[in-house]
Parts: structure tokens; sequence; C-alpha cells
């Protein structure tokens, strides 16, 4: 502390100072905890039995779930936090009964990934987290319900994660009734032989086991081997979220590699249209929407069948069918299943050479391809690489309409992500089709009629010519022609052909595919699944559940040498033969038997898949939740048709993933009667991001920003001048600023105000430390204006206030009140200021209404200081549960405006008049005024534009 501020300090010894707002901080925390300040109630029943509850709207007001990193939080991360804090206090002010409150996502890689590096324990290192972030947002004075928070690491709450689970493993998806039912009346309907099984017989004629495959195909949940992304180096599998552009892990940086193993998925495609309908009602950013209209991607088209001897057919889903006669060649993404029932033993005769990759038999070309396309990620599969890769399978597929045999290729470029695997290639008219037809020599043929002049010889062309305003040519075979046909007419025609002849319809295709569900690692909810001797797959009984994780001895997945893609995982639970191998009476009248467990876990995605239900009813051991809570907190309502969070805010790196699986789980709960809400967040609001400076060295090295000087318009790091980029705020570029650091230089009122006042709430913006003084000056002066700084004394005086504070109090009042229900507290900020500015130079002790109000404005922003000087003021109810100031509309309009009044679009006068005048009087006036007089010079007047009270136009005749 410097001289000057000591001594400062002595002549005042009751300022506002970071020691005094740090006392004031604590006591009122702890007050608040005491208190049980922050606690909503939930209904105990009909609401008409509890009338002061029924009484007050329902708020709920929720954050994404944090992660708890061992980093701690930095300035960047409460951003959000102390946004939804303000507007929750809010609205508590205004009348509702408001629900806030948080707790952590905390099961994953990451601490998996600390734990297996420094040897500690998952859960230790968790908790210590967890512990440490809560020390640091209770700093920061969140009102929230602490009664409701929760961990998802804690059984009591993955029992439920086990539980919903199982209730997607019990069920099926009728598309009759486009809802899920349970299982159960699946298979009444195949007992009955009401729906037929797959292959005819009786359903008591199937083995359990065959009958456990046919259920499989419907299950919402279910196991089956699909293409995962594999990591040796990390000894797991990874979602597509988890691996990087240039395919290795996000975490260690190790290669990745496409393999196929057997996994748990979500059949989350069932719910593709009603994912992509109801996004419609839904209160979302519309880049939130158009994002997760991408991602499910819904096209119309055709499925087609290309018969293959021997093998059945490959099917191949497209949106181009009117171009199927220019078809002379068909791709298959590497994974394919049929790839290795179609690839003959050796080379049919006269196999063009490029087609081979100089391999000595189909088998081996194939082989070599796989694993070289298994070494790349997605992303690099579809980059539009100059040179096409590829390889002939080594036979052949029949086009359905012309009759031609066409060859069969691998190639990466074609994934088994989104339609079949599987594509016609039609080289005239797709782009990366043209490109791998130059490359291997392959015929094209023109379908669509080129609207240029490069004729429809298409061997002679430098490039694609693709069209939806075209006719079609060359499409004819002895039963159907196209020729001739438009685009739109040609689909229909052909696709009514294709039924025809049983060789294709038309069908609605999704991008999105079923949520892979499974990880091999030892941090996640264990799968409440046992098998039995023959492999087939039975849930646990609800009184079962939880089913703990294991303590073990050796948590760390089996690493391999990071190259080599042939490994298989072994995951940590495998290695615990004594809970993997158990007896266990399932109640299913089977009496005790020996099973297996499943030694998978599921994905740190399942917790945050429905933790706003938790917050509802956390303790409630017999329930998800109870009917009646759920209805009052997220049940549909008036411009809410399918319920909801009342507001839900985080970052839109959130858009698709995370939303879209808490939508699928929410809407399969619903169906199945569980709750009354069919979507989980009804308003969605995406903060920005508070960026920092980032600065290199010559090499560069991030070197530490705190420590960085600025001389003359340049940046200098211990002598060496460096450079300056704004970026991310994070401990890896050494520029993040902790909450601590600001909280314990100025407060966490003053935190909390600066990070409101930096911006809109939905942009980016800069976090420079030297601007926190602002705000801090800014409760200085609040203090001031009703504390002595000498004595200590309350200053307020209980006199009425003069018309112009009156007009200034009531203008603030109704600003700032419109401006945090519509969370733009920058603004409001700015109008707080404003008014206590006009306070501060009328001088004098201010009269206690608007002292008392001044109070009240300040209260969401800044809590501690609030509630400090609230019961300075004579007060012993806490301000958190206060009225927010109601605005006198006689003190908010204006006592006069300036009214423009033209003469030939020439400014003649400016009337000072009542906003609310009448046209008719405000031509009067205008009329009568000296100076337009003048300006008239007796010439009439052909016509008068009145704009009351702004603007009055005068057209001389």
């Amino acid at each position: 502390m410097s001289e000057t501020n000591s001594a400062a300090e002595v002549a005042a010894p009751h300022r506002y100072t970071a020691a005094m707002a740090a006392d004031i901080e604590a006591r009122w925390q702890d007050f608040w905890d005491a208190e049980g300040t922050y606690e909503a109630p939930n209904p105990t029943g009909d609401l008409a039995g509890d009338p002061e509850l029924a009484a007050k709207p329902k708020k709920f007001i929720m954050d994404m779930f944090p992660y708890p990193s061992g980093a701690g939080l930095h300035v960047g991360h409460p951003l959000g936090y102390i946004a939804t804090d303000v507007f929750a206090r809010h609205q508590r002010m205004s009348g509702h009964n408001v629900l806030h409150t948080l707790g952590f996502d905390a099961f994953g890689l990451p601490a998996e990934q600390y734990a297996v590096q420094t040897g500690t324990h998952p859960r230790i290192s968790t908790e210590a987290n967890i512990e440490n972030m809560t020390a640091q947002l209770r700093r920061l004075g969140l009102g929230h319900d602490k009664r409701r928070s929760f961990a998802t690491i804690e059984s009591e709450y993955y029992k439920w994660t086990q539980w919903i689970f199982l209730q997607i493993f019990n069920s099926w998806y009728d598309t009759d009734a486009d809802r899920a039912r349970p299982i159960a009346e699946l298979v009444a309907q195949f007992e009955s032989g009401e729906r037929p099984t797959p292959d005819g017989r009786d359903w008591s004629a199937l083995s359990a086991a065959e009958r456990a495959d046919v259920l499989s195909d419907h299950r919402l949940a279910y196991a089956s081997d699909a293409p995962v992304n594999w990591s040796p180096g990390l000894g797991t599998v990874l979602a597509n979220e988890e691996v990087t552009a240039d395919g290795r892990s996000e975490r260690g940086n190790f290669p990745v590699f496409k393999a196929k193993l057997r996994q748990w998925n979500m059949r989350i495609t069932a719910y593709a249209d009603r994912l992509l309908n109801d996004l419609d009602g839904l209160d979302w950013p519309e880049a939130i929407k158009l994002q997760q209209r991408n991602w499910i991607g819904r096209s119309e088209g055709a499925r087609v069948d290309f018969p293959v001897d021997g093998a059945g057919s490959i099917t191949v889903f497209t949106t181009r069918q009117d171009t199927l006669f220019g078809a002379t060649y068909m791709v298959l993404a590497p994974e394919h299943e049929l790839v290795e029932r179609i690839t003959p033993a050796a080379w049919p005769d006269g196999t063009h050479a490029v087609w081979t990759g100089g391999h000595a038999t189909p088998a081996e070309a194939v082989t070599a391809y796989r694993k070289q396309a298994a070494a790349k990620s997605d992303v690099e599969r579809q980059a539009e690489a100059k040179d096409k890769t590829g390889v002939f399978t080594g036979s052949y597929a029949t086009n359905p309409v012309s009759g031609e045999q066409v060859p069969v290729f691998i190639a990466d470029y074609v994934l088994m992500g989104y339609g079949t695997g599987a594509i016609m290639a039609v080289p005239a008219h797709d782009a990366r089709d043209f490109a791998f037809a130059r490359a291997f020599e392959l015929p094209m043929r023109c379908v669509v009629e080129p609207s240029d002049d490069r004729g429809t010889d298409a061997s002679t062309w430098e490039d694609a010519f693709g069209s939806y305003d075209a006719k079609l040519v060359n499409s004819a075979n002895g039963e159907i022609s196209l020729d001739g046909l438009g685009v739109v007419d040609a689909k229909i025609r052909i696709t009514e052909w294709l039924k025809e002849h049983g060789v294709g319809e038309g069908t609605v295709n999704f991008r999105l595919r079923d949520w892979l569900f499974s990880r091999q690692r030892y941090w996640g909810e264990p799968f409440p699944i046992v098998y039995d001797e023959e492999g087939i797959a039975h849930p646990l009984p609800e009184s079962m559940l939880p089913l703990e994780l294991p303590e073990v001895d050796d948590y760390s997945p089996r690493t391999f040498d990071p190259d080599d893609a042939d490994t298989q995982p072994e995951t940590p639970l495998s290695r615990n033969a004594d809970w993997v191998n158990v007896t266990l009476d399932l109640g299913d009248g089977a009496g005790p038997r020996k099973y297996r467990r499943e030694t998978n876990t599921m994905p740190n995605w399942a917790g945050s898949c429905w933790y706003e239900l938790r917050y509802l009813d956390p303790n409630n051991s017999e329930k998800l939740v109870d009917p009646a809570i759920e209805q009052y907190w997220m049940g549909p309502r008036e411009g809410q048709p399918t319920g909801g969070v009342d507001l839900y805010v985080g970052g839109a790196e959130h858009a698709v993933l995370h939303l879209l699986y808490a939508r699928f789980w929410s809407k399969v709960l619903h169906d199945l009667g569980h709750v009354s809400s069919a979507e989980p967040f009804h308003k969605l609001y995406n903060q920005g991001m508070i960026q920092a400076f980032v600065y290199r060295d010559s090499r560069g090295i991030a070197v530490p920003a705190a420590e960085v000087e600025e001389r003359d318009g340049a940046y200098y790091y211990e002598g060496e001048k460096v450079s300056r980029v704004l970026g991310k705020m994070g401990k890896s570029l050494k520029n993040a600023v902790t909450p601590d650091e600001i909280c314990g230089e100025y407060g966490a009122d003053t935190l909390r105000l600066y990070e409101m006042a930096m911006g809109p709430l939905d942009v980016s913006r800069p976090w420079d430390t030297r601007a926190v003084v602002g705000q801090y000056r800014l409760l200085q002066r609040l203090w001031r204006n009703i504390v002595d700084e000498e004595s200590g004394e309350v200053t307020v005086v209980d006199t009425e206030p003069g018309e112009d504070t009156l007009r200034a109090l009531h203008k603030a009042i109704d600003g700032v009140g419109g401006d945090m229900a519509g969370m733009r507290f920058n603004t409001a900020i700015a109008k707080v200021t404003e008014l206590n500015n006009h306070l501060t130079k009328a001088g004098g002790p201010l009269p206690r209404p608007v002292a008392e109000a001044l109070v009240l404005l300040v209260a969401p922003l800044a809590p501690h200081i609030a509630e400090e000087l609230w019961r300075r003021l004579g007060h012993t109810e806490s301000v958190v549960h206060q009225d927010f100031p109601v605005a006198d509309p006689a003190y908010v309009v204006d006592e006069t405006v300036t009214c423009v009044v033209q003469i030939k679009g020439k400014v003649r006068a400016r009337l000072e008049i009542s906003p609310s005048i009448t046209d008719a009087e405000l031509e009067a006036l205008a009329l009568a005024d000296p100076a337009v007089v003048a300006a008239l010079d007796g010439a009439g007047i052909r016509k008068v534009i009145v704009r009351a009270p702004k603007l009055v136009n005068i057209v001389p005749a």
C-alpha cells in the first residue's frame, strides 16, 4: 500500500476499500448460507393448496455444466455465471420464484489422463478440483440454491443416469405412433403374430439369442460392431470431437485410426424428424438452430440397389436419382461391410493397371488401402485434395437402369457416417467423382445438358457440370426415357420407375448418425448391463442400482504402440475379475446365474444429458423426479409448448453435441411418461468469450503477460521486444488472470461489475486489468453518497427529492429494469453510473427514497455492497427479496421535447413542446411562430405535414 493511500484511509477510515469489500463480502456470503437466502421452494402437491407459491411466477435459470479443472477458474470462466446470477437476482426482485443452482460434470478423460500421469486416483483429483472451484465461485457471491448442487460422480446421481439408460435400452421407436414405447409391447406384438419376425418363423421358434438379435435391431440402446476412432497411444476410443483435424488425439497428440469394435449406440436417428421440427418452437439463436439442422442434415432422395453377383446388392442413397444413367462406377467406404464379401481372389481379366494400386491381388490392395485410410481423420478424408486415391475391389455391380456393369472401388472420400457408406459415381456432374474418374481413367457420361458451350462429350471437359436448372439427356432405356425432362420432373419419374421394378424407392436420409455411447475408460458411469454365457445382454433390475464404479489398482487404459492400428483396447474394468464375473439373480425367473459385466463405461456426455431434472428434485431416491415438481418448473405452458428450462446460458461451442444429446434423452423420457417436457431447454443464450492479449518472443513462445512492459507503443519482456495478439485466456498462454487476484485487489462486486460492463454479453471482449478500477471507483462513489467516510454514519435525510432528481431516478429505474430483463447488463450499469453521477453532482445528503432506490438498482449487479448499505439504511430483511423499483411514468417522459419546423426542407424554427401534444395543436403552434410567419412572408400554404411531437414540414403554395 502506498503512503498516499495509507494516509487517505487514516483520514477516511470508513472509505470503501478492497479490505472493506473483503470483509463485507465474506460476512454476507456467510449470512446467505446460514439463512438459506437463495433456496427456492418446490411445490409440495397441488399448487391450489399453496396460494403463496401459486401467486408467484416461476423462473428456472441454468448455466452449462462446468467441468472441475485442476487449473481452477480464470476471469473468463465466470462471465456466464455472473450474468445468470444478475438476471436471477432481478427476477427474484421482480416477484419470481427463482431456481438457480450449479453442479459439476465430473466424469471424463481429463481427470483420467491426469490420474494416469500422476498416479492420483481420479476421484481424489476431481473432488479437490470441485472444492477449489466451489470456493472460487462462492467468493463471487453467486446466489445458488446450494441444496440442489451435486457432481455427476456421486453414486446417488449416476444411479439415475444408469436408470435412464435402462429406460432407453428397454424401449423401441414405434414409427406408426411416432414415439418411443416399452420393448415389452414390441415383444407382445411378436408373440401374438401381429408383427412378423424377420424370417417369418413364430416368435416361440426363435432361440433366446435370436430373439435378442431381433430386439436389438429395434432397441433405442443397442450394441453393434461400429467404426470408431481408436487411439492406441491413449488406449481408448475417442469421440469425433476429441480428434483434431489432422487425425490426432486432442489430448496427447497421438495418431487416431479407424477401427471396428463392439460398441453401445443410442438410436438417436429415430428422432431425427422430431429433433429437426421441434427447433421451430425453441427460443434459441438462429445460428445454433442452423448448426443443428445442418448436423441432422435431412435430405430427400432415393434408395437405389445395384446388384453384385453372389453378394446381393449395394444400396446407395442419392439426392440426384435423375442422373442414374450417368453412373459409370461405384465407390464404397473402406469400412463398408460388403468390401470383404465382394473382393475376389484374383483380378478380373482386363483390369486396368492403375486400378490395382500395384498389388498382386484384390485382397492385398484392399487391405493395404484400408490401413492407409484408417490413419486419416474424417476431415482429412473429406478435404478437397487434388489427388484422389482408391483401389478397385475386383468386382462389378449392375446399374439397374442401364444394365451396364460398373466397377466397384473403395476410396477414402466416401464415409460410413453419411448415407449408406456407398455412392453411385456420376463423374460428369460431381466434382469429386470427376477428379477420381480422371485419376483412374474411368468413363464419364453427360446426362444433364450443360448451359455453356462445352457440349455433351464429357471426356473433353475440364471440370464437372452440376445444375438443377437443366434438361436431361442420354437417359433412356427400352422402358423409360428422361430425355428432355427438367431435373425435378426427372426425379419424380425415375423414382416411380425404381419402385415399380423393385430396385429402389423414394426416401429421406439424414446426416445424423446413431450416437456412439461406449468408452474404453475407467472414469465414467458403469453400464447396468450383464452378459450371460451365450453373450446375451441383460439389464440389471432397478433394485441393483446404482452399479458403483469399483476401486481398481490400475485405472489407466492399456496403451500400445501409437502407430499400431491393429491393436485392440483393453479396458481398466476388464482387469478386475471379481467385479466383472458375478453370479446374480436378476429376478427374471431364471434364478442365480453366472454373468459377465459390461466393461466399457458411458461417455462424459451421459451425465449432462439430464442434469436439469436433478436440480429440480436432488434428494429423491425413489423417482427420477417428482412429477408435480417437474411439471411446475419445466412443464409446457403458454409460449413454451414443449416446456423446458426458462433460460440456459453457455458457450456456442456446445451448439450441437451436448444440446442434441440432451434433447434426445428428454424426448425419450417424455414419450415414456416420465416427464411432461419434451424439450430440456426452452430459451438458450450464448455468452461471448473474454479474451486476453498473448505475448510471444522471437521464438514464438508465450511469455508471462503480467511481466510485459509497454513503451512507446511496443511491448517488451525482460528487455526483449515481443509481439502481441488477442487470443484465448489460459494457463498455457501465460495470460490467465484469476478471479481471486481481482477480488483480492478490488473485491468481488467490482469484478462482477467489470465483467458485465465490458460490452454486450453475447459478444467476445478483451480483458484489461487496468480498466477494472473504473468500476471500483463507481462503488466507492456509491458508498460515499450514502455513508460518511470519516464517521461511518449513514448520511441520508428523510426529505422528498427535487423534480430533477426524481426525473433522473425514474428514468434510471425504467432503463435499468428493461436492460436487466433483456440481459443488457452493460447498458444497465451505464444508467446506474449516470444516476450516481447526477446525485454526486447535485451535492448534499441523499433523500432516503432516492438512496434506497439506488441500492435496489445496484443489488442484482453488486449484491454484497447492496446488502451492506440496505442494512445500514435500517432494514432488517435481506435486499435479495425486496421488490425491484418501479418507475413512475410521469417522471420517465421528458417534460418537453424539441420540435423542428421546416419550410421547403429548411429549418425555420424549433419549438419546445409537450411530448403529448396532438397533431392539430402542434400545427397551430408552428403556423403561429413568428419565425415561421416571417419565412412564409405572406405566401399561401399548400400542405402541412405533422409528425408530432418531433417534426412539422410546411409546403408553401
